[in-house]
């Protein structure tokens, strides 16, 4: 069984590198998919209210007999609960969802540019919810430098991590840039490019030249060069799959180094293309999205 290395957030807590992701992951398929995740290994679980399979993945912990203290769990409050006592209220339900007393990393899933305000006020009861022990480590999603800076300033806690997308493709440097100088871990989603094939162009990552010379020199996939490449660069990595042996694969990832020039090569990728959905877009209007009680 693999044995996934930690990273040490900014307020001391250890989280494991890697996770297994479950957005878009049909909640009758989440189950089985964390009970094999954490069968061979995987020991940090991300998953989201806003993506409908909090009480599946909780299943799927309770399932495989492995201690609670040994998982890590993170999950995301969504734009639909944001303000202080509605945040509140949606740690409530993760929590109860998930099953769990404690959560080990609780984020804010998008800023709300058009309601700042709100997005201020939800994560001031995630600074309550760690000073109160329900949550162990606070961050955000998604979040732009103009969304961090302001943050900051009006808040008292550095965001331990701040996940966003991030693959060959669409790096974001500037941005990681930032959570360098302020001590927040940058954690990618879609860390394989899977968000993006260049919006519908059909050219995929997994099929790139580069990286496929790459993972022949190392007798490795892809999607095991996509994903030691994000974990030599310092990041948390968030790949997500139902399939067993694609499970089994992205933890298959610490028994290989990439070389300098390799990591440069990858890095040479870039296009500046975003994936995902505009973050100054996210708005109650085009994404509202209520979550229901537990």
């Amino acid at each position: 069984m693999t044995s996934v290395p930690n990273l040490q957030l900014n307020n001391g807590v250890l989280m494991p590198t890697l996770g297994l992701g479950v957005f878009q992951t049909p909640p009758d398929e989440t189950t089985a998919a964390v009970v094999e995740a954490l069968r061979v290994g995987y020991r940090h679980i991300d998953t989201a209210a806003a993506y409908g399979n909090e009480r599946e993945v909780g299943e799927g912990i309770r399932r495989s007999g492995i201690p609670r203290g040994q998982i890590f769990i993170e999950t995301k409050i969504w734009i639909n609960d944001y303000g202080f006592d509605e945040t509140l209220h949606g740690f409530e339900k993760s929590a109860k969802k998930l099953g769990v007393e404690q959560l080990d990393l609780l984020i804010l899933h998008q800023a709300l540019p058009s309601a700042f305000d709100k997005t201020l006020e939800a994560y001031r009861a995630l600074e309550k919810l760690l000073a109160d022990g329900k949550v162990r480590a606070v961050g955000v999603s998604n979040f732009m430098p103009e969304h961090i800076e302001r943050l900051l300033a009006e808040t008292d806690i550095v965001p331990a991590v701040n996940q966003i997308e991030v693959h060959p493709y669409f790096q974001q440097a500037e941005l990681q840039r930032l959570h360098q100088r302020y001590g927040i871990l940058t954690q990618a989603w879609s860390p394989i490019g899977g968000i993006t094939f260049y919006r519908g162009s059909g050219k995929s990552s997994l099929e790139d030249p580069v990286i496929l010379a790459i993972a022949q020199a190392h007798g490795k996939s892809a999607a095991q060069v996509m994903l030691r490449w994000g974990l030599q660069h310092g990041r948390s990595v968030i790949p997500k799959s139902v399939k067993p042996a694609r499970i089994a694969e992205n933890l298959d990832v610490f028994d290989f180094e990439l070389t300098a020039d390799e990591l440069a090569a990858i890095d040479g990728l870039e296009t500046g293309v975003r994936g995902g959905p505009e973050p100054d877009f996210i708005t109650l209007d085009n994404f509202s999205r209520p979550i229901p009680e537990a």
